[in-house]
């Protein structure tokens, strides 16, 4: 199991890599065990996110938006 103390946790890389790889880090205060850091036991998956692009295109069509000319108009009124 690996050991880290109180001041290496700065090094967030080396204990992040560690908790990817499945191992329990022992967290210490100079010689003493504070306690354990344990890895998530369901991997963090990423939500699949909507087609953007595909529901622009259903919204839009092909139109192209002027936003330029919009947000000319806007910045003239004040």
């Amino acid at each position: 199991m690996p050991k880290i103390n109180m001041r290496q946790l700065r090094d967030t890389r080396k204990l992040k890599a560690w908790l990817q790889a499945g191992k329990t880090v022992e967290l210490r205060d100079r010689n003493t065990v504070v306690g354990q850091i344990i890895p998530s036991a369901a991997p963090h998956s990423l939500a699949k996110l909507p087609d953007f692009a595909a529901r622009r295109k259903r919204i839009f069509g092909d139109r192209v938006l002027p936003g330029a000319d919009l947000l000319i108009e806007e910045r003239g009124r004040y």
